[in-house]
C-alpha cells in the first residue's frame, strides 16, 4: 500500500517513518507537516493509506479526513485519547495514541491491509438470516454464526467485522445493512461504527460500553437512547 505521513511534529514523523520501514507491504511516498500540503499531494498522487495526526495548526486531521476520497484509508495518530470517538465518526481504520509501540502499529496496519485486500476482491457477503443465526459467505466457504456467540460488529467503510467469542468474520456490506437484518431485541447500534449484542454487556458509563475486557465507544448521537434503555435515565 502506498502511504503518507501527516504530522506537524518532526520527531513524530521520524518515528512513524521508522515504523513504516519495518513493513515491506507499506511504501512511504511522502511526509508532510500540515494538512494543506498533504491534500495537494493527495489530489495528484495515488495514495492508499494516510497516517494522520489530529491536532495540527490550521486545518486539523479530522477536517482533512472528511475531504479525502472514500477509497483512501486513514489511521489517526495523536497524543490525545479523547479524540478516539471522533476518529470513528469519520471512518478512520484505527486510532493510535502516541507514543506508538511497534505492536500497536502492527495491529493497525494489519487492519488496514485486511480492508485493502477485501476491497480488491469483494468476495464476502451475507447469505442468509434465520431465527437464531446468520449465514455468511467468506473465502469461498459458508459460515453459520449463532446470534448468542456474537459479541459485537464493527463497521469500517463498506465492510463489517463480526466478532464472536472465538473468531472474527469479515463480510462485505455496511453496518446499517447488517444491523437491519439482526433481531432488535438482541443487537443495538451504539455508534456510527459499532453494533453490540446487548447480552454481552458487563458494564458501561457515559462514554464507553464494556463487553468483558472489550471497550466499545458510545457515540454521542446514541448516548441518550442507550442510557435511557439500560439505566432508566439520561445520566449515570
Amino acid at each position: 500500500m502506498n502511504c503518507i505521513i501527516v504530522d506537524d511534529e518532526p520527531f513524530a514523523r521520524e518515528g512513524m517513518s521508522s515504523l513504516i520501514a519495518n513493513f515491506p507491504g507499506l511504501h512511504l511516498k511522502g511526509s508532510f507537516n500540515n494538512a494543506l500540503s498533504a491534500n495537494e499531494f493527495l489530489t495528484e498522487n495515488n495514495i492508499d493509506l494516510v497516517f494522520l495526526d489530529i491536532q495540527m495548526p490550521g486545518e486539523t486531521g479530522l477536517e482533512l479526513a472528511r475531504r479525502l476520497p472514500k477509497e483512501t484509508l486513514v489511521i489517526f495518530t495523536t497524543a490525545y485519547s479523547e479524540h478516539a470517538l471522533e476518529s470513528y465518526e469519520v471512518d478512520g481504520i484505527d486510532y493510535l495514541v502516541k507514543p506508538i509501540t511497534s505492536e500497536r502499529f502492527a495491529k493497525a496496519v494489519d487492519k488496514a491491509s485486511m480492508y485493502f485486500s477485501l476491497r480488491q476482491n469483494k468476495q464476502s457477503e451475507l447469505d442468509n438470516v434465520a431465527d437464531h443465526y446468520i449465514m455468511i459467505r467468506a473465502d469461498r466457504r459458508f459460515y453459520k454464526i449463532d446470534f448468542s456467540s456474537i459479541l459485537y460488529i464493527e463497521g469500517l467503510k463498506d465492510y463489517v467485522i463480526i466478532y464472536t467469542q472465538d473468531n472474527k468474520y469479515i463480510t462485505w456490506m455496511n453496518l446499517k445493512t447488517i444491523h437491519s437484518k439482526l433481531p432488535e431485541r438482541l443487537f443495538l447500534r451504539v455508534s456510527k461504527s459499532y453494533v453490540i449484542n446487548q447480552q454481552a454487556i458487563t458494564s458501561f458509563d457515559t462514554g464507553n460500553i464494556y463487553l468483558g475486557e472489550v471497550k466499545i465507544p458510545l457515540g454521542k448521537a446514541y448516548q441518550k437512547d442507550f442510557l435511557t434503555r439500560f439505566n432508566g435515565q439520561n445520566e449515570v
